[in-house]
């Protein structure tokens, strides 16, 4: 057999390389390389044509019963999952510290227990007398959930093969997941890796709902190799802002149902409380009319979501250096959406400093708020408000034309259903939608006439 060659593993990336080094090549980060196990290097000569099992091959078109998803009473947690639990399928959740992704594991366990499924709850970061506190708290004592405070992953499948298979298993978290099998501390990319694949193959093997709680790094992506998401069937995103009350279930990957469907929820004193209405959550305050505010009918998966956009322009001295702030936003796209209101508007923002806020500590990536973040711009500007109970969708091109975007009809229904009764936006993005007066706006210099006009 070939001498085994030593190889290093970066903490925060995964990568691999055969050699130490102070900076990981792939990402960028210093002193995270670390030896792992030796690979063993196998000759050419090893045939593994022979001496396996059998494996079953089956038709697509084969009859059978297809898995039934088991709800977990959280509507908006089933929403984000695309329909509720799949079983047999591993979700991996991450979020920032805090955030409340113990809190919602724990209520979904709960209202799934008393249903009269099996559930059970492997805590690594507490002891069961600390999850009780929570409980009890949450009012969820009553709940039929096992409960162990564990973090060794053969004690866990040992003691998991003894007693009655659980439908929904929740681990919080796989960073403290250690397995004997494998050296390294818990949360090393070699243990997360190991313990995850054991986990998984449980789940699989046993069909059990799978979910495993997964720290974020300072950038919010989940800490431990990106080989991680690949190994799971759900990727989920629990966001929110600590200083608002208000949190976002996003699913990032999802085999059984559709990307970027979200769940929002309130945090409030007895847990978290469903939000059947965001639009109405991001929209409280608006009373009055005031210069350089907005609303956007965003979409988040099948959902539409409305959402105020917020501005302020601060004209400076002559020969000072002017600010640009964005919260909720992509900084890049404001510069160059006010590099086009210059250019092919004449306006002029360079003496002046720009702030620009999605209220409620939502954020945006659609490129349809582009139309709704210029309108609170040139209002801003012009110290003008815009139309009371009014919308404003479309994306901008460099040439200054507003062009169309995805789903127009259903942004204006749901505008509709929420009192609001003028749209304005990009040629043929009305779709029908006979609720509210639609004015089209071919140029972003339409936008600029008509806010300057009103």
């Amino acid at each position: 057999m070939a001498k085994p060659k030593k190889r290093y593993v970066c903490q925060a990336c995964g990568s691999v390389s055969h050699r130490w080094q102070g900076q990981c090549a792939d990402c960028a980060e210093w002193n995270t390389l670390t030896e792992d196990a030796p690979a063993t290097v196998f000759s050419m000569k090893h045939d593994l044509s022979s001496g396996g099992r059998a494996v079953d091959f089956v038709d697509l078109d084969k009859p059978g019963e297809m898995p039934l998803r088991q709800r977990t009473g959280l509507a908006e947690f089933d929403r984000a999952l695309g329909g509720g639990l799949v079983p047999g399928s591993a979700i991996l959740m991450g979020g920032d510290p805090g955030i409340g992704k113990s809190t919602l594991l724990l209520q979904a366990a709960a209202k799934v227990a008393r249903e009269g499924h099996s559930v059970a709850y492997v805590s690594g970061e507490e002891a069961s007398g600390q999850v009780r506190m929570r409980a009890a708290r949450l009012g969820l004592c009553d709940a039929p959930v096992k409960l162990a405070a564990a973090t060794s992953v053969r004690d866990i499948l040992t003691t998991l093969g003894q007693m009655e298979t659980p439908k929904f298993l929740v681990i919080d978290s796989i960073q403290t997941m250690h397995s004997d099998t494998i050296e390294g501390a818990p949360g090393t990319v070699s243990q997360v890796r190991g313990c995850a694949f054991e986990l998984i193959r449980y789940a699989k093997e046993n069909g059990v709902a799978l979910v495993l709680v997964g720290h974020v790094t300072k950038d919010g992506n989940i800490a431990g190799p990106r080989v991680l998401e690949h190994m799971v069937d759900v990727v989920m995103s629990f966001e929110g802002e600590r200083s608002h009350q208000y949190r976002i279930l996003r699913a990032l990957k999802n085999r059984f149902g559709a990307v970027d469907e979200i769940g929002v929820f309130a945090m409030a004193g007895d847990g978290l409380e469903e939000v059947e209405n965001p639009s109405m959550l991001f929209l409280s305050g608006r009373d009055q009319p005031l210069a350089g505010s907005s609303v956007f009918p965003a979409m988040e998966g099948t959902r539409p979501v409305l959402v105020e956009i917020q501005a302020l322009i601060v004209r400076l001295q002559s020969g000072a250096t002017p600010r640009r702030a964005v919260v909720g936003w992509d900084n890049g796209r404001l510069a160059m959406l006010l590099a086009v209101l210059e250019s092919r508007c004449g306006l002029s923002f360079s003496s002046a400093e720009v702030y620009l806020n999605v209220a409620g500590g939502y954020r945006l990536s659609d490129p349809a708020a582009d139309l709704a973040v210029a309108a609170a711009l040139v209002s801003a500007l012009a110290d003008k408000p815009l139309p009371q109970r009014s919308v404003w969708l479309g994306e901008v091109s460099l040439a200054g034309e507003v062009r169309p975007v995805a789903h127009g009809g259903v942004r204006l229904r749901e505008a509709a259903k929420l009192g609001f009764d003028r749209g304005f936006g990009p040629p043929d993005a009305k779709n029908g939608s006979a609720e509210l007066q639609y004015g089209e706006l071919g140029q972003l210099a339409n936008l600029v006439d008509r806010v300057m006009s009103s």
